[in-house]
Parts: C-alpha cells; structure tokens; sequence
C-alpha cells in the first residue's frame, strides 16, 4: 500500500462493484487502493481478497456499498460506529426514516451518498435551501423487463411485458417510488435527498418498449427558478436495471472523497 492512500472495500461485485473495484487495483483512482471485496459468493479472478464484513471494518478506512439496500439496512450503523466511512449507491433505503436517523446519528465514520446516473442535484439542492420548491417531479422512462417487480401479479407483470407502446405503471410520492422499485430508481431517491423532502417529490415511472435509452425526465418550480433536466442513459450491460454510467459516478465520487485532486465539486 502507498503511503498515506486510503484502503478501500468494496461490497457487491456485480456491475457496479466489479468495475469500480477493477478501476482502483488498475491505480486509476488516486490515493486510494484495493483492500478487500466483500461478496456473499465467491469470485473467480477476484482483484482484491475477499473479506468477511468484520475483517472489511478492522482492514479499511472507507466501504463502498455496491450491492443493494439490504447492505445499509443490515450493516450501515455498524460500519460507520466502527469508524469507517461508507459510500452509499443504494440511495432509496433512506427513505425509511428510522434508518435515516440512525445512520445520521451513527460514527465516527461518515456516510456519503453519490449521484449515480443523474445530474443537476446541486443545483436542486441549492434552490432549495434557498427558498424551497413550489414542485418538484421526476419521470423515468425505462424498457419494461427492468421495471417488473417480484410483488407484482401475473396480470401487471403481463400488461408491462407486453405493452406495444409507453405505459404509466407508477404514479406517487418518491419515498413510495423506491419501496416498490428498490434496484430502479435510485434517482427518486436521490432527488429526494438533494430537495430533503421525499413526500414532495412525485415520481411517474413509465415502461416504454421503444425506450433505447433510459430517461429521466426532473423538474422543480420555485422561487429560485424553473429548473428541468434530462438525463438519458445507455443501460449497463451487465444489468438492464442500472444506467452504465453509475460505477463511473461512484468512482468520481471516491475521488472527492479523498480528496486527492482539485477541481469541480
């Protein structure tokens, strides 16, 4: 290890994980490098050791959560009490409250969150700490197989696999949103945090057969201004569920982290 560089743990080693893992032991990520990768299954031509959850807390200075809301839920307080940082993609497990304020409430370490496929969140931030939104909505427009969900019955689950045009198949608050979507729609999730209020933003998710892109489509009206924003992303080909863009969104965020270089924040 380089001297001062932080240790970094990755948990999940699917599409996410697995690129942002390669990308720091390849030394692409400065200041940091490749301590572990905690997965429940065993990897073939891992970059990194595997490590149990109580090895990642006592070997690294910083986790980054790749593998769902389950992890935050299960091991976000202890991570941050043992002093470690977390980086967080699976925004929506904040919209339970109680786990919001436990893990707020939790450290030393410190719970980051990334912006993943979607930009514009400072912006909606500021605007709202400045005066607040009037409204404030996001429309994800995704190909129907990434959008069929285990609690739907047969006759949903037909009507979105087989729709020959773009269909609402949710309408509702984002905090709902990313319960019933939990691998789809982090972005509601993130909006969410970046205006700190999820009751306030709705959220319309549509499948669209035709949809070679993945769209979102964000607006918020206020006192600061009329913002709109639309994010169109290829999807990963390792997962139809996420944008290809988010490992390099999570590796940007890693490197503010850390802090090893200057430049737009």
């Amino acid at each position: 290890m380089k001297p001062g560089a932080r240790r970094i743990g990755i948990i999940g080693h699917g599409a996410i994980g697995a690129r942002v893992a390669a990308d720091i032991a390849a030394g692409k990520v400065k200041g940091a490098t490749l301590e572990g990768i905690i997965c429940r299954s065993a990897i073939d031509n891992a970059p990194a050791p595997q490590l149990e959850m109580q090895q990642a807390l006592e070997r690294c200075d910083l986790l980054v959560e790749c593998a769902g809301q389950e992890v935050l839920v299960e091991h976000g307080e202890a991570v941050l009490s043992a002093g470690v940082d977390l980086l967080a993609t699976s925004l929506g497990a904040l919209a339970d409250p109680h786990l919001s304020q436990q893990l707020s409430a939790a450290g030393p370490g410190r719970l980051f969150l990334t912006p993943g496929s979607i930009g514009g969140l400072d912006l909606l931030a500021s605007g709202a700490r400045a005066t607040g939104y009037d409204a404030v909505r996001i429309t994800t427009t995704k190909l129907p197989g990434s959008l069929i969900q285990p609690w739907m019955d047969e006759v949903e689950a037909d009507r979105i696999r087989n729709t020959a045009g773009p269909i609402e198949i949710f309408a509702g608050s984002a905090a709902r949103a990313t319960q019933l979507f939990p691998k789809s729609l982090n972005v509601a999730a993130a909006v969410a945090l970046a205006v700190d209020d999820w009751d306030a933003v709705a959220v319309s998710v549509r499948a669209d057969p035709a949809a070679e892109l993945t769209t979102h489509l964000i607006e918020a009206s206020g006192n600061s201004g009329n913002y709109r924003f639309e994010i169109c992303n290829k999807v990963s080909p390792q997962n139809p569920r996420t944008s290809g863009v988010v490992p390099f969104a999570v590796l940007r965020s890693l490197e503010l982290i850390i802090g090893a270089r200057g430049g737009m924040i």
